[in-house]
């Protein structure tokens, strides 16, 4: 199969979608705590789709896996488990930065690592499974190209990241402090950098499977399906760190008896929704009272949760599929998923009204970020293309 480079782009868009989407139908869920409905949708993130999807869509999935070293399975299943502190720590990164900045900062750092360090590291590392080297890649037009492109990307993500600072810095005292009670650009920074890193071994995790991947197309596997089986893999290293950090959080705040108990406490009563309730003081308020309603509404919370949780899945349902046709510029892929997060992310803070109020200058800021993001996805594209006419 010849890699489709403009296939290869569409399928990281409708990846940015899911990845800009997955968190909205948590705003349905009511009286989980955090800890609660992240783990529901995990399993249907990490365990559920993953093993599911690959069983039905790939030949012999099991019988795969089964054939690979303990070395390959390893580094991609403990690659996914460092990626897992990474979507982990990317919580405390909106906590002290706030949405805006914060998406932009931490998703800018883990498009630069997880984009430029593999055929980085293989100029160090020559037997790691990765296409081509750095000085490979920028010796030929395509490659410059797309690295062109990689820019261009890198210098969207960081005028987004500037929007997000600017609206910040624009909003009055008492709604900062609503929205960012415990803003800190310094702490921000710092756990931003180790977030972006560690989510960035996301891709590390995705070349250390590439040999399942082969192992899946030798099996008559469809090529555009063999990223599927790695998935199984990497996701279930992910799902570990998050498993035993929400079960930690389960014992410390009393909240494990959430996953079936028909009442919430009074003292858990305000939690639920994405990021917590919207109107937690006023649920205090009547639970002081006790004219709060503790009833959980549980089956449209697994719905809810399932729904976000599978949205989310998908964003690298897509990945894996549009790895397949980016042809030996598949290093671009993970840059490319990136802009399309934030592309998506920031079209949901349009609709959700989060740049309300904000001056002309951040709009105009953040529509210059967006537009650069949507170039650098068709120079990237236009660059594999380049590479696959070539026939290299």
């Amino acid at each position: 199969m010849n890699p489709n480079p403009f296939l290869g782009v569409l399928f990281h868009w409708l990846g940015g979608l899911a990845s800009g989407s997955f968190y909205v139908p948590y705003k349905g869920v009511k009286k989980w705590s955090w800890e609660t409905y992240w783990l529901v949708g995990g399993v249907f993130s990490w365990i559920v789709c993953p093993s599911l999807l690959a069983s039905i869509l790939t030949n012999d999935l099991f019988g795969v896996l089964r054939q690979q070293s303990a070395g390959t399975l390893w580094w991609t299943y403990f690659f996914g488990a460092m990626w897992g502190f990474g979507g982990l720590t990317f919580g405390l990164t909106m906590r002290y930065l706030g949405m805006s900045l914060g998406m932009g900062v931490a998703l800018g750092y883990c498009a630069a690592f997880g984009t430029l360090l593999p055929p980085i590291f293989k100029t160090i590392v020559p037997t790691i499974p990765v296409a081509e080297t750095i000085l490979q890649i920028a010796s030929t037009k395509p490659g410059q190209i797309t690295l062109a492109g990689v820019a261009v990307c890198l210098f969207g993500i960081g005028i987004a990241a500037l929007a997000g600072l600017t609206k910040e810095r624009e909003m009055p005292a008492g709604e900062k402090k609503k929205a960012i009670a415990e803003f800190s650009f310094k702490k921000g920074i710092l756990v931003a950098t180790f977030s972006g890193i560690m989510s960035a071994c996301f891709a590390f995790a995705l070349t250390a499977g590439n040999p399942i991947g082969e192992a899946s197309l030798a099996a008559k596997t469809d090529p555009i399906w063999t990223g599927l089986p790695k998935l199984v893999v990497v996701l279930l290293g992910g799902f570990t760190t998050n498993f035993v950090w929400c079960v930690i959080l389960n014992f410390r705040n009393h909240t494990g008896y959430q996953y079936l108990a028909a009442q919430v406490r009074a003292e858990h009563a305000h939690h639920g929704g994405a990021g917590g309730s919207e109107h937690g003081e006023a649920v205090k308020a009547a639970v002081a009272s006790g004219t709060a309603d503790l009833k959980i509404p549980v089956l449209g919370n697994y719905f809810f949760s399932a729904l976000a949780g599978t949205t989310w899945y998908f964003q690298f349902f897509f990945y894996t599929m549009g790895e397949t046709q980016m042809g030996k510029f598949g290093f671009a892929s993970w840059t490319l998923h990136m802009a399309s997060i934030i592309i998506f992310s920031t079209m949901w803070g349009w609709i959700l009204h989060e740049w309300k109020g904000s001056s002309r200058k951040a709009h105009g800021l953040i529509a210059t970020g967006i537009a650069a993001l949507i170039l650098s996805t068709i120079v990237i594209g236009y660059g594999t293309y380049l590479k696959a006419g070539a026939g290299q």
